[in-house]
């Protein structure tokens, strides 16, 4: 059993590995930006936005994981305060903590990318590259072990991910 935590701004393709990669270990797969949208929805407003997403889809995990299953959190985790309820999470329930961090260094295919999403969907949520621009200036280094993937660069990464996290 393991707690996989995908990482990094809107549009580097997070989303699409996080659910490659649950199909194949299997794992359930919790995408913070799903309970954000719903949330918002639905009418709920909060002074920090994004904050209680985070801490419904910590608690749907710790449930998904005392069940005995794989979890698999897709969220942007810009934050160190974002990224400790994962840690936390992990310790109390003595599950490992694996990190897979996204990232796509080639700047014209992730505009290229987001901007792709943002036209083809409504834009209940959906991020613009000026989103995104916003997320990446507030993004703090990730400190500590984790798998580096450049969605843009990686050749098949699934393999390789799914054995990071076994």
């Amino acid at each position: 059993m393991v707690l996989a935590v995908f990482a990094g701004l809107p549009g580097v393709g997070k989303s699409t590995l996080a659910r490659e990669v649950g199909a194949a270990l299997p794992a359930a797969v919790l995408a913070v930006d799903t309970v954000d949208f719903t949330l918002q929805a639905y009418g709920v407003s909060e002074p920090q936005p994004g904050y209680a997403a985070y801490a419904v889809v910590a608690a749907l995990a710790e449930t998904q994981l005392l069940m005995g299953h794989n979890v698999i959190i897709d969220a942007v985790n810009p934050v160190r305060s974002a990224r400790q309820l994962w840690v936390d999470l992990a310790e109390r329930l003595q599950v490992p903590l694996r990190v897979v961090e996204v990232v796509l260094h080639d700047n014209v295919e992730h505009r290229r990318r987001v901007e792709a999403r943002h036209a083809a969907r409504s834009h209940e949520g959906i991020p613009d590259w000026v989103y995104v621009l916003e997320r990446q200036a507030e993004y703090e280094p990730y400190l500590g072990p984790r798998l580096v993937v450049d969605s843009h660069l990686a050749q098949e990464p699934l393999a390789a991910i799914v054995d990071y996290l076994r």
